[in-house]
């Protein structure tokens, strides 16, 4: 599975084949987005610093600069080291940017305008050009230019407060980074969008992505709710996401997620359990307008029936009943799962430098251009040398870079 070193042809396939992103990205929410682009076929220049990608130190590792992290987020693409501060590589970041198709980066956008990075310093080498900014608030705005983390805009955006809203004692946060990679899928339709258009009318512009309106938007489409309306007709939040029981339930031996929810569900949960005659006496549970004003009794019931019996007991009764459930997994029972296992989302792949590892493939579905992991996660400045003989430098020129510090390669 994994590409021949210098061997483009590992690149001709997916819908993006031919395509060049060149991606200045660090971190999370930029790979993440980069890479589903990689998975498309795009081929994707990663542009690393001489000290590389900060994620290259996160999570589980063997060998340094290689963590599980980075893994994840970064295969079907090639690593250049570059200085941009120095001029030959600020030249040599530009020359690959003259016949690409987009730039992404997520550098302060000042901090660009100081490298002479802009976009209208990148547009005046490509004019087609598609240039995406993603920053932590709008330029246009007072928050302009603060750092932003997972952490800082799940907290921004309201996301742990509805934990203490749905009954739970204190704020947290979700423990997945949730900011990055909504806003990572945000950034690569934008991408995509912007891409469509200069098909459409020849013209490559700039695109701000901004993680704490993107992710105020993401909330605020659950939980906007009496807000919705001027004047307001109640408060915000949505009753049924914030009841303290909307959670896995406990079972006598351990926990099952159910979803009881139209009238007919709730008719076949009370058949099964052989309480029907309170289904039809109880407009709590027979009538869907009152079970919306009550979601937090409602769902407190389900769990005090669900204690009575095992996992394996509701699920077969649940199942005949047609009541939707799945099992309520950790990560190792996720990856045994079998219907993960038949679609074949878990990749194995050998790596030049760690050996055999596991990957999460591309998700969809496609007819005719699948997308596909065509490369593994490249070491830092792996590509280096090819990279800059691609824009015309000859190996002189590239010896001289490297022994300048102005580009790096692999060691």
């Amino acid at each position: 599975m994994a590409g021949t070193e210098g061997d483009t042809s590992n690149r001709a396939s997916g819908p993006l084949s031919g395509m060049r992103i060149i991606d200045m990205t660090s971190v999370l929410m930029g790979p993440f987005a980069t890479q589903m682009l990689g998975d498309y076929g795009a081929d994707v220049i990663k542009v690393e610093s001489p000290e590389g990608d900060l994620m290259r130190l996160g999570g589980a590792m063997r060998n340094p600069k290689m963590g599980s992290i980075y893994l994840q987020a970064n295969r079907n693409k090639r690593s250049i080291v570059l200085d941009v501060k120095t001029e030959a590589g600020r030249n040599a970041l530009l020359e690959l940017c003259r016949n690409a198709d987009a730039l992404i980066h997520n550098v302060r956008t000042a901090a660009m305008a100081r490298l002479r990075l802009s976009y209208e310093d990148v547009r005046a080498v490509n004019e087609e050009i598609v240039y995406v900014a993603l920053v932590g608030y709008g330029e246009n705005g007072p928050y302009a230019g603060k750092p932003a983390y997972d952490d800082l805009i799940q907290g921004i955006s309201a996301i742990p407060s509805l934990f203490s809203q749905g009954g739970r004692s204190e704020p947290r946060f979700v423990p997945v980074n949730m900011a990055d990679r909504v806003v990572g899928l945000n950034a690569a339709h934008a991408i995509l969008a912007a891409l469509l258009c200069r098909e459409r009318t020849g013209k490559g512009q700039s695109v701000e992505v901004p993680m704490f309106e993107t992710m105020t938007q993401f909330v605020l489409g659950d939980h906007f709710g009496g807000l919705s309306f001027d004047p307001p007709t109640g408060p915000a939040g949505y009753n049924r996401l914030l009841s303290p029981d909307r959670r896995p339930y406990k079972t006598r031996d351990g926990y099952l997620c159910v979803l009881v929810y139209t009238d007919k569900q709730w008719e076949n949960f009370f058949r099964a359990i052989g309480q029907l005659e309170e289904f039809h006496r109880n407009p709590l549970y027979s009538d869907h307008a009152t079970r919306t004003r009550n979601y937090d009794r409602v769902y407190a019931d389900l769990a005090a029936h669900l204690e009575a019996r095992t996992t394996e007991e509701w699920t077969r009764l649940l199942t005949e009943n047609d009541i939707p459930c799945v099992p309520a997994y950790d990560i190792e029972q996720l990856l045994d799962d079998p219907h993960i296992q038949s679609v074949g989302l878990i990749r194995d792949m050998d790596h030049p430098s760690e050996g055999r590892i596991r990957m999460v493939g591309p998700p969809s579905r496609w007819s005719l251009t699948q997308p596909d992991i065509r490369s593994h996660p490249p070491r830092l400045g792996e590509n280096t040398r090819e990279i800059l003989a691609e824009i015309g430098l000859s190996d002189s020129e590239i010896d001289g870079m490297l022994a300048s510090g102005a580009a790096r390669e692999a060691s």
